[in-house]
């Protein structure tokens, strides 16, 4: 019998290692005995579990629910039941959590304790498995939990099985990984769950979401939910090679809540979808989409980019079965999938995993590293090994068992710099005195080896605004390892120039041409995202400057521009039909003004653009080499005009024209390099077809005159429409 101070420790959850004492156990004489903490019960049975022959009634020694009784004429462990009559008059049959022992291996501990774990998802979290079934006993099923938590006094897990009742389903702690975990049987797929931690000083915090969950209640509950492991999937031999850097690659960027639906009328779910997006995304001729964060999240405003659950995609839009299902739909129509995942912080909700076993496990501990100013947020502690192997095994999730295309990674400056937004005296330099932070830098050279070992086709694409050198370069070169790197200085260069007036445009020349300075530096995206059409920034289209003509002339012919442009596109979505209005999240894109021809006119153009940009190897194979490109003109402030010549190094070429002032160039004078000299005009966006005043060259053959005995270059004469961007293709 024990303790009676014993037993009033169990029933107030301070008991120092339950599985010792309760369940079955033998005393120094071999005489077993069965120990069950069930509050609420009312009266407890043991079971032979292979005959179901009633063995003992087990004594209530506490009316709280403390039962225990020797088991007669037994000497040897086996199988047993509990039956147990609660005090509502209900009853029910079940196996003991207490009568099972450690399922996870000391060796995958170690592993994850020492960021050798590549797949940490499948050791911790929420796992369903069946045990036993053997000699003639039934096999159980049930669910194992696992969650590291080192220095946290208890954990126990709760949930709609247990009444939430932190002492029925303690677990076990597993020295010196500071993992913790128990089975517990009859759980299954569905069941809601939090762990309730006590801190080392005995207070408990308030219950925790499981960070490796695979899915989550909607919010605003916070509860983890148990799921199925969705099954490893292949990427297409087909989409890795269309991620390659000589491929074309034009990204149609979606925020999955307000792209065809109303936040007031309900999300949309992936099955839905899957049946839309993909299709339109194709037809419009993109050969990716981007989603922004679908990880789980707790607040709607946060556009996902402030994250709690890394490995379950958000209840919003269904399960991951389904999304599994809403990628597959996109590969189909030959559309691959990004993700933007964000290492980069996380936010402090009490649920989450801020001060998780009572102290900054995840996060920092100093706020001058671990407080992110700008968003309010913690900033992940890169330097302990099980936060980076939460973190690499998230990216991996996503890429192995979706079979995404890639991630796009939020917020890559604000974790290469230790004083990102910070004044000096507020941040914390690196063990060499420096500003860079090395974990983050380490660990992104991590990932990246990881990932180009394991999951060879796979692209992850940098957020990153600064000049950190080689972003986009492979570890062994010294770089980071990402594929490609959004190109931040040219959106805001070239956006900063189409604001001007065209008559000021003059001294404003050097912001478009200075991008080709460093252009092919790294692998470069050229992103119009979502951020530049919020937060008072109005529409693309609201950035042009002029009257109603001129905005749209002047968003097609800068369209134009950005395609003929060496590096990857991004578009966010709206923008692909100029969207009259700054994107609201909350509401539905406004596809009622595809009535409108302008509007129509800008969808076509981006259409014909991406056909043109996939069709001629020119505009896209050597995005990344300076061989790919050379000016034609470049120095024309006066008239406001840009003329260069893409290569694909294997005799193609397309010639790009754009020219950004209102007045019409008649027999414009175009000094041609050597080789072709007879073009095509292939697309120009002053085409009445897509809204414009059909000045141009109507398709016709070019001939270039011949170069002078002087010395003079040969040279195209042709006419310049205003505000326009015209492409020449060999004839």
């Amino acid at each position: 019998m024990l303790d009676t101070g014993v037993v009033q420790s169990l029933l107030e959850a301070r008991h120092a290692d339950p599985f010792a004492v309760l369940g079955m156990h033998a005393d120094d004489s071999g005489q077993l005995c069965v120990r069950a903490l069930l509050p609420g019960a009312e009266r407890v049975t043991v079971l032979d579990a292979g005959s179901g022959q009633q063995l003992v009634e087990l004594s209530r020694r506490h009316p709280d629910g403390f039962f225990e009784g020797p088991i007669a004429r037994r000497r040897k462990r086996f199988d047993y039941r509990l039956r147990v009559r609660w005090q509502n008059g209900s009853e029910e049959t079940y196996a003991d959590a207490f009568a099972y022992g450690a399922l996870i291996s000391d060796a995958e501990l170690l592993a994850f304790h020492e960021g050798r774990h590549g797949r940490p998802y499948e050791m911790l979290g929420a796992h369903p498995q069946v045990l036993g079934g053997n000699l003639g006993t039934p096999a159980v099923s049930g669910v194992r939990f696992a969650v590291w938590a080192p220095n946290a006094g208890r954990v126990s897990v709760v949930g709609n099985f247990n009444h939430w009742d932190g002492r029925r389903h303690p677990l076990r702690l597993r020295h010196p990984s500071g993992v913790w975990e128990t089975f517990v049987p009859h759980v299954a797929l569905g069941d809601l769950y939090k762990f309730e931690i006590a801190a080392s000083n005995g207070v408990v915090l308030p219950l925790k979401a499981d960070p490796y969950a695979f899915a989550a209640q909607m919010r605003p509950d916070e509860a983890s939910r148990v799921a199925g492991l969705t099954a490893l999937r292949a990427l297409p031999a087909d989409r890795g090679l269309a991620n390659q850097r000589h491929a074309p690659i034009s990204i149609y960027e979606v925020h999955v809540g307000s792209w065809r639906h109303c936040r007031a009328t309900g999300f949309p779910n992936w099955r839905e979808l899957a049946e839309q997006l993909p299709a339109y995304a194709a037809g419009l001729g993109f050969t990716h989409v981007e989603l922004l964060p679908i990880t789980e999240h707790p607040f709607d405003g946060s556009w996902g980019y402030q994250p709690l659950g890394l490995y379950a995609p958000t209840a919003r839009f269904g399960s991951a079965d389904e999304f599994a299902y809403f990628v597959e739909r996109c590969h189909a129509h030959g559309v691959g999938v990004l993700l933007d995942w964000v290492p980069a912080h996380f936010p402090s909700d009490a649920h989450g995993l801020a001060q998780f076993d009572g102290t900054p496990l995840y996060e920092y501990g100093d706020p001058r590293e671990g407080f992110h100013r700008d968003w309010s947020t913690l900033i992940y502690n890169y330097r302990r090994t099980e936060v980076r192997s939460f973190l690499c095994g998230s990216a991996r999730y996503w890429l192995e068992r979706f079979a995404v295309d890639g991630l796009r990674v939020d917020a890559v400056a604000s974790m290469l710099y230790r004083d990102y937004s910070r004044n000096a005296g507020e941040w914390l330099p690196n063990a060499l005195g420096g500003r860079e932070n090395l974990e983050a830098i380490s660990l992104f050279r991590h990932l990246h080896e990881q990932i180009g070992m394991e999951l060879p086709g796979t692209i992850t694409i940098a957020e990153e605004s600064t000049t950190f050198a080689r972003v986009s370069a492979p570890t062994y070169a010294g770089g980071l390892g990402f594929h490609y790197k959004w190109n931040m200085g040219w959106m805001n260069d070239t956006l900063r120039y189409m604001a001007q007036l065209p008559i000021h445009r003059r001294w404003h020349h050097d912001l478009m041409s200075f991008g080709l300075v460093y252009a092919f530096s790294e692998n470069y995206v050229l992103p119009i995202s979502h951020d530049e059409v919020v937060h008072g920034k109005g529409s693309m289209l609201g950035k042009m400057p002029g009257d109603e003509w001129q905005r749209f002339a002047n968003l097609r012919a800068y369209y134009g521009f950005m395609w003929g442009h060496p590096g990857k596109k991004l578009l966010f979505m709206g923008q692909e039909f100029g969207q009259s209005t700054e994107w609201n999240d909350e509401e539905s894109l406004p596809w009622q003004q595809l009535d409108d021809s302008r509007h129509l006119g800008v969808q076509r153009l981006i259409s014909d653009l991406n056909q043109l940009y996939r069709k001629h190897t020119a505009l896209h194979r050597l995005d990344w080499d300076s061989d790919g490109f050379k000016w034609l003109i470049g120095d024309d402030r006066e008239n406001s005009v840009f003329a260069w010549v893409r290569y694909d190094g294997s005799g193609g070429a397309v010639i790009v024209v754009s020219n950004f002032a209102t007045q019409i160039r008649e027999r414009f004078r175009l000094p041609l390099p050597a080789g072709l000299r007879t073009w095509r005009e292939a697309l120009n966006t002053d085409s009445e077809h897509y809204g414009g005043g059909n000045v141009g060259n109507a398709g016709r053959v070019l001939r270039a005159e011949r170069g002078s005995k002087t010395g003079r270059a040969p040279a195209l004469y042709l006419t310049l429409p205003p505000l326009a961007t015209v492409f020449l293709e060999p004839a």
